[in-house]
């Protein structure tokens, strides 16, 4: 069987049931590995897939609420965000300083802007449920897969929680 639709085509399941669609989309001069899943094809809508293209299509709102986020979290000492970047200061030491995109003096806030938007999932059959709908992947070095930080959002592209992924 198979789903179709304006934005993604055919969406054909696999033996399992299961569909997945990707696809490398810019952000500014970023490239962005999308991908769209669902483990039962039977449990994706119609608005699922709409609200997933609309993301898809405002990536770049949906990333500045993400990092909207992580900014509110520095606050809280204790955060994943505020713990990923000591981490990273610790790990890079004075290397960190060449990876920013933008020097303010607030190494924090400097981070955040530097890192790089590294993949978004969108878990299709989660549509208007309270798990994430979408998952955006943030890292300040492409290649340090252990090193990110992961944005959850719900179908109304409202951030629920921002986590690292050790």
């Amino acid at each position: 069987m198979a789903i179709e639709h304006d934005y993604f085509g055919v969406l054909a399941s696999g033996p399992d049931g299961s569909i997945f669609w990707t696809e490398v989309v810019d952000l500014g001069d970023q490239r962005v590995t999308v991908d769209l899943t669902a483990p039962d094809q039977d449990d994706v809508s119609a608005d699922a897939l709409d609200v997933a293209a609309a993301m898809i299509s405002g990536l770049e709102s949906i990333d500045l609420r993400a990092r909207g986020a992580m900014v509110s979290e520095l606050d809280d000492r204790t955060s994943e965000v505020t713990e990923y970047i000591l981490q990273q200061q610790e790990l890079l030491g004075e290397e960190l300083e060449d990876m920013l995109v933008d020097i303010s003096g607030d190494v924090h806030i400097d981070v955040i802007r530097s890192l790089e938007l590294v993949s978004v999932t969108i878990l299709a059959d989660e549509h208007g449920g309270s798990d994430p709908f979408a998952v955006l992947e943030y890292a300040l070095d492409r290649d340090a897969t252990d090193d990110v930080l992961l944005v959850n959002l719900d179908s109304e592209g409202a951030v629920l929680s921002v986590t690292s992924a050790e």
